[in-house]
């Protein structure tokens, strides 16, 4: 149970931080060009789903884990020390790339998002650092699926 906590609790501190940062970001850009807004909500988006991540591997970590059986009047536990750093690995492993992924989408887009407001050609390279931001978390994610299974 521990890698399905580390999963979901690292994963969405990452996330929370990356929206209010971001968050943060659109406000006071959002005074400077109103009407650019809603295009710039995207780190708050990007942000969010990290959390998704974080969520899908604790509720696959979470349900893989078996009752114990019983042979013969005792209870064998089919849940062995092997399994256990495999899952636990797995939950660190999204955990700290969505924590990290949060952290960059969150000061990249406060940052990002006002100089948008002020110059719109820097629009482009700012969805793609984000990108590359949130392939960080993407890549945790697939590293903890292939641990898990």
């Amino acid at each position: 149970m521990g890698g399905a906590s580390m999963a979901l609790v690292l994963a969405n501190v990452g996330a929370a931080y990356g929206t209010a940062k971001a968050g943060v970001g659109v406000a006071a850009m959002g005074v400077m060009s109103p009407e650019a807004v809603m295009k710039n909500i995207i780190p708050v988006v990007m942000a969010g789903v990290i959390g998704i991540y974080g969520l899908i591997v604790s509720v696959l970590l979470a349900s893989g884990i078996d009752q114990p059986v019983e042979q013969d009047g005792v209870a064998i536990n089919v849940y062995g020390w092997d399994l256990g750093f495999k899952n636990f690995a797995a939950g660190l492993a999204v955990g700290v790339s969505g924590l990290g992924a949060g952290y960059a989408i969150g000061e990249v887009g406060d940052l990002g998002v006002k100089m948008v407001g002020l110059e719109s050609r820097l629009f482009v390279g700012l969805i793609l650092i984000l990108i590359f931001a949130e392939a960080v978390a993407l890549y945790g994610l697939i590293v903890a699926l292939i641990l898990s299974t």
